[in-house]
């Protein structure tokens, strides 16, 4: 097999329900359903930690958020070890040409600085929207617009100047849709006279959930004077008022979307016209999920369906059978070797996913993962009050356990809680709002799950914290 070019595009907070391939009442995105209409669409998709550094690091290592370091958001005293082995300077040292443009967040400077890369302009941690500054191998460039525009403009350029007798791995990976949203000029007035559809659960009242779900602080009430760009009309009911915030907060989220998904266009254009559509695998995808409204709240971090699913879409002409989809249990930490695969080179020894090639061939190997393994490390964050937590999901379940503690990793509140326990029938529940962990019934699912919850952190050398 001849060996691809690869393109991977990856955004930040793009969530499954804003993108038309998957069936979204909010919006369309004709790029990026393009790609599923001439590809493979995966629906169980998910990410192993729910907050944008570690799944950074994740996406490069092939290894879970407790082996390559970044627990949390990059920071003082824990900076993401670049040397470490990464699939980018795998295909590098086979003869790839690699670059990276846009969203790093893993620290700069010494050993946090891209590595594995023949060119890196990267954001400085999340970047801004207009007029951004890049960092690069001989320092800060400053460029004037849009930052999704430029992060395309950057990465089309450096294709125009590439090696055409040698295969390419290009990361792109654009800042949008993360908040506090800034869509560009022309998409500023866009849904400005629509209503969008809110979800079902936009007045979720906690009642019957772990209390991390009550006292956290992702609700509509807690978006700020920035994200609503406008005064909250006078004498609104608190359900009214919520409806209201919300129209708000996801008109500018959709108008970002807007932008992402044109550029998206831009950069298929592109493989088009150059001839290179044909000789190139192409992916989407998210570094994790986002709360558009549902349970009431914005942003991530908890391990509900909206922030732990993710986007992934793959086009790889004459391999992958267009216009299919996949519905097998996949996890982000499974992109480096699947991307390794493709170029035909095997996973280094330290990364712990499963190559994904073999599903999007459309083959269905008998030994694949009946469950994903999931932790938030960050415990009760100044911004958003979420606890630390981990679990586990099958195709059926969730368990998900609240220790009370951030297990004494960086950045997690002195603050402790008592252990706190959830259980989700995903097939009677979907929407996640009983918790049936203390129900008879459900003793048996509990007992087999706990065990299996734990059996995986010992297989990922992750220290179970319910076991004394």
């Amino acid at each position: 097999m001849t060996r691809p070019n690869i393109v991977l595009m990856m955004t930040d907070d793009h969530a499954v329900p804003a993108i038309g391939a998957y069936g979204s009442a909010i919006n369309r995105t004709p790029a990026v359903d393009r790609l599923a209409d001439e590809g493979m669409r995966f629906d169980n998709a998910f990410c192993t930690n729910s907050i944008c550094s570690p799944a950074r690091a994740t996406l490069l290592t092939g290894t879970y958020s407790h082996v390559h370091g970044m627990t949390t958001l990059e920071q003082p005293g824990q900076k993401f070890d670049a040397s470490q082995p990464s699939f980018p300077e795998m295909l590098r040292a086979a003869g790839y040409q690699t670059a990276i443009i846009g969203k790093w967040h893993l620290g700069h400077g010494g050993s946090s600085d891209p590595r594995g890369f023949d060119h890196w302009e990267v954001l400085p941690e999340h970047g801004v929207y207009h007029d951004p500054v890049f960092l690069t191998a001989d320092g800060e460039r400053r460029y004037a617009g849009h930052v999704t525009d430029i992060i395309t403009d950057l990465a089309l350029g450096w294709l125009d100047g590439r090696d055409p007798d040698r295969p390419f791995a290009l990361l792109i990976q654009h800042k949008a849709p993360h908040r506090a949203f800034e869509p560009a000029e022309r998409h500023r007035h866009l849904y400005e006279h629509d209503d969008i559809p809110a979800p079902a659960t936009l007045h979720d009242d906690y009642a019957n959930r772990a209390p991390a779900a009550v006292e956290a602080r992702m609700r509509m009430s807690d978006l700020q004077p920035y994200d609503l760009k406008a005064p909250v009309p006078q004498c609104l009911s608190e359900r009214a008022e919520r409806e209201w915030r919300y129209q708000r907060y996801i008109k500018e989220y959709l108008r970002v979307i807007a932008g992402l998904d044109e550029n998206v266009g831009r950069v298929l254009h592109y493989l088009d016209i150059s001839g290179l559509t044909d000789r190139t695998a192409v992916a989407y995808t998210s570094d994790h999920g986002f709360y558009l409204g549902e349970h009431g709240w914005f942003d991530k971090r908890f391990m509900y369906e909206p922030s732990l699913r993710i986007p992934l879409v793959v086009r790889w002409p004459g391999v992958v059978p267009a216009g299919t989809s996949c519905d097998e249990l996949v996890v982000n930490v499974d992109f480096a070797q699947t991307l390794l695969d493709m170029a035909g080179l095997p996973a280094h020894e330290r990364m712990q996913g499963s190559s994904l090639l073999p599903l999007l061939r459309g083959e269905r190997p008998g030994d694949w993962r009946d469950s994903v393994y999931y932790r938030y490390f960050e415990h009760l964050d100044v911004c958003h009050h979420v606890q630390a937590s981990y679990g586990i999901r099958t195709r059926t379940h969730k368990l998900i356990h609240y220790p009370g503690h951030g297990s004494g990793q960086v950045g997690a509140s002195a603050e402790t809680r008592e252990p706190e326990w959830e259980l989700f029938d995903l097939e009677r529940d979907p929407d996640e709002l009983h918790n049936r962990y203390d129900d008879p019934e459900y003793v048996p699912v509990v007992r087999d799950l706990t065990e299996r919850l734990t059996a995986l952190q010992l297989r990922y050398r992750d220290t179970p914290e319910h076991v004394r």
